[in-house]
């Protein structure tokens, strides 16, 4: 039960307490005298009597003193005194043998790495808060305990069938053997059969390749990945050619939004705002003739100027114009990769404090802790989802309907 007020007055005035650091002293205090008593506890129940019992003994095992043991809390660092028994049996719960951290500082050292904080950053604010000497070495050691962790997640089983997945990478710097090198972060997001938003794979590489992608490819199929209805790419090299490779059944769609800053590149800026919206009767047309139709016109106003900027549609219309065929709601979801971009944004958040990455492993490490911060504020369904299902299944059939 909690204490009442009279009890804490009382407490406060037997103790002298007349600041924070007298409440934070006495807590400490106290803490220790009631993990001393709980392992005594543990003891006496180990053993089967109380400490100074009289009478019959059931057991020829005895109380054998105690061992120092250096701990670490909440409340900072101090000694206990750990009972033993003579047959050296007794191994409290409370406290395992072994450890030697009970406040959960592992814990909070991971988060504040997940949020971007460097080692040194982490160092500052655990001995700020707690009191305690944590090295950049020992917190390189503590989140370097989520690899396995890692590995595990980047094989997990994956479902059968996902009617959308975005992919996209990110670039960062890596220190390798005394070189700083440019390593592409890979990756990819799955929109399930049932509407939900899933990160199906975070690999770091080198830069961006068809190999690479055709490898992550069928890393997803052999993790249980038999169809795909669209990929949601933004153009990146190899992507094309390595989708084709492993689900050749698939549409590809391109980010308009891309597209879109692709051809900016080649229009002056006093020509901008009126390209833009010539090109927004294209990517807003009811249907694809509608949208051949406006892109000929811009062809013929602005293609002897901007012959690239115009170009750029034409050569990639078959990957851009597959969304014109969909409703507006599965439009909404697939014409840009607006949706992996968010949690790009999110990633950048995190690892803005780094200019150079000291391994592969620690970018990797980041990045995965990060998204599963991301993750767990995931728990909409994509709006209207029930049509855009009922839609696809007309259109797709068995290959939605037999894994649903």
């Amino acid at each position: 039960m909690p204490a009442t007020k009279q009890q804490i007055r009382q407490i406060i005035a037997d103790n002298n307490l007349n600041s924070v650091a007298d409440v934070y002293s006495l807590l400490k205090d106290s803490f220790k005298d009631i993990l001393q008593e709980l392992m005594e506890a543990e003891l006496d129940a180990s053993l089967g009597y109380e400490k100074n019992q009289k009478g019959d003994i059931p057991t020829p095992n005895k109380r054998n003193g105690h061992s120092p043991k250096t701990v670490k809390s909440q409340y900072g660092e101090f000694q206990i005194d750990v009972p033993r028994d003579r047959e050296g049996e007794f191994e409290p719960k409370l406290i395992p043998k072994y450890q030697r951290d009970i406040s959960g500082i592992e814990e909070k050292v991971v988060s504040l790495y997940a949020r971007g904080m460097s080692t040194r950053d982490i160092h500052d604010q655990i001995q700020e808060l707690y009191g305690m000497e944590l090295s950049a070495e020992m917190v390189s050691k503590i989140t370097d305990r989520i690899l396995s962790e890692i590995k595990e997640w980047q094989s997990r089983p994956l479902n059968p069938v996902y009617p959308f997945v975005f992919m996209d990478c990110i670039h960062y710097k890596v220190r390798e053997d005394g070189r700083i090198l440019s390593r592409a972060a890979y990756i990819v997001l799955g929109i399930t059969a049932d509407g939900y938003k899933d990160i199906l794979s975070i690999t770091v590489g080198a830069n961006e390749t068809s190999r690479f992608w055709l490898g992550m490819l069928n890393d997803l199929k052999n993790r249980g990945v038999q169809d795909v209805l669209f990929f949601c790419v933004d153009g990146l090299a190899g992507f094309k050619e390595a989708i084709s490779a492993v689900y050749p059944d698939a549409q590809i769609q391109r980010c308009v939004i891309h597209m879109l800053r692709n051809s900016f590149k080649y229009v002056n800026y006093s020509d901008l705002k009126k390209f833009s919206s010539d090109l927004k009767a294209v990517y807003n047309a009811p249907n694809e003739a509608s949208a051949l139709a406006e892109l000929e016109k811009i062809k013929e106003k602005w293609g002897r100027k901007y012959p690239y900027a115009v170009s750029n549609w034409e050569n990639n219309w078959e990957d851009v114009s597959s969304f014109f065929q969909f409703s507006d709601d599965i439009r909404r979801i697939m014409y840009t990769t607006n949706i992996i971009e968010g949690l790009n944004r999110q990633y950048r958040k995190v690892t803005k404090t780094k200019s150079v990455f000291p391994s592969d492993s620690s970018l990797e490490k980041m990045l995965y802790l990060a998204s599963g911060n991301v993750v767990k504020k995931w728990t909409q369904r994509y709006r209207n989802w029930d049509q855009v299902l009922n839609q696809m299944i007309v259109l797709y059939g068995e290959r939605l309907t037999r894994y649903l």
